[in-house]
C-alpha cells in the first residue's frame, strides 16, 4: 500500500492553528484558586510595632436566629490582635451594624463584647478599629466597596496603633448579605476564625504526576512513530535501489516541523492573543473558548482513543471511507467519534459541577498528547528559541504586566476575573483536597506542551541513535523537568500561594540540563543543526553487505 495521509487533517489542521495560540498564550502559572481574592498589592508597605501582622484569609461563620446560615471570606489587616486558626478556639458574638455606618466617629451602640459592622471610607481603618475598641466591641468587620479584599495596612505617620481587636475586610457583596440578615429583626451572631493552608495538599503531587505522566506517555508514542517512519522507509528504499525513492518520512503526513521565524512569531501572536482575551474577557467570550476547546478536545481525545483501540480492531483501523470535509476517515474513527463529541457536550453543560474537572483534565491531556504528535522541533537550535522565548514571555506577562495593567495579565485572564465564570478551560486542574480554604490547583496546558516539545524530541533522537536510557538525553530531560516544576510548587507555597510563572524555573532547568549534556558528550553539534543522528543509506548499508558476501565467496 501507498503513504496515507493522516487522516482528518483538514479539522486536526484547524485544531492546531487555534490551540497551538492559545495554548501558549496561556502558559499560566500553577497557583491555587482561593475562596477570596486580595487585589491590593502592599507588600512594599513597612511593618512597625502595632502594625505588623501577616495577611491572612478569614472565615466569617454566621448563624441567624441560633441557626448555621452562610459562610464569608475576609482578610485580616496588617493591624490589631491575630485571629485564633482553629474553629473550635474561635467564640461565637453577636453583630451589631454601626450608627454611624463609617465608625469615623465613637458608635451611639451600646456593646457588650459583640462584633461590630462598618462601611469603608471617610476615615482611616485604624480610626475605625480604635472606635470600635473605645466602644467595647471584640472585633470590627469592614466592608469593602468594591467587590475584591483589600489589604488593610497602616499609614507611614500613624502612631495611635494600640489596637487589641481584630479586624477583617470583607467585600462588598458579603456586606450586603450580612446588612440584610440584621435588617430583617433577626439574632446575627458570628465566628472569626483562619485555618492555616497546608505546606503540600495532596492535589499538587497528582498535579505534579499528571504532568510528568502526560509528557511521558506523548514522548513514547512520538519517539515509536518515528522510528516506525523510518523502518518503513528504510524499506522502502530496500526496495528500490534502482529507483529514484520519494525520501520523505512514510508516516510524515500532517507532522508540523516547527522554525526559528515561527517560534519567534509564536511568541507575538501568543501576546496578543492574551491581551484580547485579557480585554474583551466577558461571559460570551469564555463561552467561546469553551467552545474551542470542546472542539479540540474531541480531536485529541478521538486521536488517542483510535490508537489505543486499534490495537484491538486493527482491521477496522485500517479500512477508510471518504467522508465530506473530513477526508478520508478509518471505520473505527467513524464508531469513535460520536462518543467523543457527546463527552465533551456533557462536560461544556455540565461544567459548572463539582466533579466536571474530571472531565476538563481527560479533553485535556489527551488534546496536549495529540498536539504533541503533531506539532515537532526539529532540532535543539529550534528548541532553545522557542523556550527562551516562552520564558520571556511567561516572565512579562505575570510579573512586567502588573507595572502597564496595575494587574498580572496572566493570572486574570487564567482566573477569568472579568468573566463572572471560574476561569478559562486552557487548564489542568484538581480541587485542593486537605485545604480548608477549597479552591483548585491548577497548570496551563503551556507549562506542559512548551517543555514536552523538547522532551519528546529528546527521545525521539534517543531512539534513531539507539541510544540507551541512561546515556541518552530524554531520562535527564524528564528528571529536570520534573524538579523544575517541583521547585515551582515549592515557591508557590513560599510565597503564599502568589502565582508563579511556572517556565521561570523549568526552562533553566529543561533546557540547560539538555545544552550542558550535549556539549559534554560531544553530540551538541548535531542536535544543534541536524536534530537526528547520521544514519548511512539503506542501498550504502546492502553494498557493504554484498561486498562482505563476496569477499567470503573468494575464500
Amino acid at each position: 500500500m501507498g503513504r496515507r495521509e493522516t487522516p482528518s487533517m483538514d479539522l486536526r489542521g484547524f485544531c492546531v492553528v487555534f490551540l497551538i495560540t492559545a495554548l501558549i498564550s496561556l502558559v499560566c502559572q500553577p497557583c491555587s484558586v482561593k475562596a477570596g481574592d486580595i487585589v491590593h498589592d502592599d507588600d512594599l508597605a513597612p511593618k512597625k510595632p502595632g502594625c505588623e501582622n501577616d495577611f491572612v484569609l478569614v472565615k466569617v461563620q454566621t448563624w441567624v436566629d441560633g441557626i448555621e446560615n452562610a459562610e464569608f471570606v475576609g482578610v485580616g489587616a496588617r493591624f490589631g490582635t491575630t485571629i485564633v486558626s482553629k474553629e473550635k478556639n474561635a467564640n461565637q458574638r453577636r453583630l451589631i451594624l454601626s450608627d454611624p455606618r463609617d465608625c469615623c466617629s465613637a458608635p451611639k451602640n451600646k456593646l457588650a463584647n459583640d462584633v461590630i459592622m462598618v462601611d469603608r471610607g471617610h476615615c482611616k481603618f485604624t480610626t475605625k478599629a480604635n472606635n470600635a475598641q473605645a466602644a467595647h466591641a471584640s472585633a470590627v468587620l469592614i466592608i469593602n466597596n468594591q467587590k475584591e479584599l483589600y489589604k488593610m495596612v497602616c499609614e507611614p505617620d500613624e502612631t495611635d496603633l494600640d489596637i487589641h481587636i481584630p479586624a477583617v475586610m470583607l467585600p462588598q457583596d458579603a456586606g450586603a448579605s450580612l446588612e440584610k440578615m440584621l435588617t430583617s429583626n433577626s439574632s446575627v451572631s458570628v465566628q472569626l476564625y483562619s485555618p492555616r493552608r497546608p505546606l503540600v495538599d495532596i492535589a499538587e503531587v497528582f498535579l505534579w504526576l499528571m504532568a510528568v505522566g502526560t509528557i511521558l506517555c506523548a514522548s513514547y508514542w512520538s519517539a515509536w512513530s518515528a522510528r516506525e517512519a523510518a523502518i518503513e522507509q528504510d524499506k522502502l528504499l530496500k526496495d528500490a535501489l534502482d529507483e529514484i525513492p520519494d525520501t520523505r518520512p512514510v508516516g510524515s503526513g500532517g507532522i508540523v516541523d516547527i522554525n526559528i521565524t515561527s517560534a519567534v512569531l509564536f511568541v507575538v501572536v501568543a501576546s496578543c492573543f492574551l491581551v484580547m482575551l485579557y480585554k474583551l474577557m466577558s461571559y460570551w467570550f469564555v463561552e467561546l473558548l469553551v467552545v474551542l476547546f470542546c472542539i479540540g478536545g474531541v480531536e485529541g481525545l478521538q486521536t488517542c482513543s483510535v490508537a489505543l483501540l486499534s490495537r484491538w480492531f486493527k482491521r477496522a483501523g485500517e479500512s477508510y471511507i471518504k467522508v465530506p470535509l473530513f477526508g478520508a476517515l478509518s471505520y473505527l474513527t467513524l464508531a469513535v467519534s460520536p462518543f467523543c463529541i457527546a463527552f465533551a457536550v456533557v462536560w461544556a453543560v455540565y461544567r459548572d459541577v463539582s466533579f466536571a474537572w474530571i472531565g476538563q483534565d481527560i479533553l485535556g491531556i489527551t488534546l496536549i498528547i495529540t498536539v504533541l504528535q503533531i506539532v515537532h522541533v526539529p532540532n535543539l537550535k529550534v528548541g532553545t528559541v522557542l523556550l527562551s522565548c516562552a520564558f520571556l514571555y511567561d516572565i512579562f506577562w505575570v510579573f512586567v504586566s502588573k507595572k502597564l495593567f496595575h494587574e498580572s495579565v496572566m493570572i486574570v485572564v487564567a482566573r477569568g476575573d472579568k468573566s463572572g465564570e471560574d476561569g478559562i478551560p486552557m487548564l489542568l486542574k484538581i480541587p485542593r483536597m486537605f485545604d480548608p480554604w477549597g479552591g483548585y490547583s491548577i497548570i496551563g496546558f503551556g507549562d506542559i506542551l512548551l517543555p514536552g516539545l523538547l522532551i519528546t524530541f529528546s527521545l525521539r533522537y534517543d531512539w534513531l541513535a539507539n541510544k540507551t536510557l541512561r546515556a541518552g538525553y530524554f531520562l535527564w530531560a524528564m528528571i529536570a523537568y520534573g524538579l523544575g516544576l517541583l521547585i515551582t510548587y515549592v515557591a508557590l507555597n513560599l510565597m503564599d500561594g502568589h502565582g508563579q510563572p511556572a517556565l521561570l524555573y523549568i526552562v533553566p532547568f529543561t533546557l540547560g540540563t539538555f545544552l550542558t549534556l550535549g556539549k559534554k558528550r560531544g553530540d551538541l553539534r548535531v542536535l544543534w543543526t541536524r536534530g537526528e543522528p547520521e544514519r548511512p543509506c539503506p542501498h550504502i548499508r546492502l553494498e557493504h553487505q554484498h561486498h562482505e558476501e563476496l569477499g567470503d565467496d573468494d575464500h
